[in-house]
């Protein structure tokens, strides 16, 4: 992520995560995520807001765990990368919409309690893992990479 997309956004899930399949097997999910902006304008001193919607997309594991972990009005942090996407209506006309593809979600505290699940590892065999399993001396890491903190 060092290259300069990285954007991290607070708000709320605006439609319950839709959890997909491609042709290889491999899971996505996309949700839209609202967030507000408040302020006070300094002419009339009235709280004004405006908010912005974004479609979040998620694979493997993390598609998987956002589809049963979240719903509608949940509020979650995300970070992760703007990407563009195009393509052609069967009518022909070109489209494109810009979403955000996550690298992390999480629950927001900052108005709720949240009770995290650790899943159980999966091995390469199952879609899931870093890899192939670790060889006598290295640590297992919990699924994280070996230079990653497990939480």
């Amino acid at each position: 992520m060092s290259n300069g997309n990285t954007v991290t956004l607070v708000g709320n899930v605006t439609r319950d995560p839709e959890l997909r399949f491609t042709n290889t097997g491999q899971a996505t999910t996309s949700f839209g995520l609202a967030v507000n902006r408040r302020w006070q304008n300094r002419q009339t001193q009235e709280w004004e807001e405006a908010t912005s919607f974004f479609d979040v997309v998620c694979w493997r594991e993390m598609a998987e765990n956002a589809a049963e972990s979240l719903s509608r009005g949940a509020r979650v942090i995300v970070t992760g990368r703007l990407e563009q996407r195009s393509w052609e209506t069967p009518e022909g006309d070109k489209r494109s919409k810009i979403e955000v593809v996550a690298d992390e979600i999480g629950p927001s505290i900052r108005w709720a309690t949240a009770q995290v699940t650790k899943n159980e590892r999966r091995g390469p065999a199952e879609g899931g893992g870093r890899g192939a399993p670790p060889t006598a001396g290295q640590s297992g890491g919990g699924g994280y990479g070996y230079s990653e903190e497990p939480f």
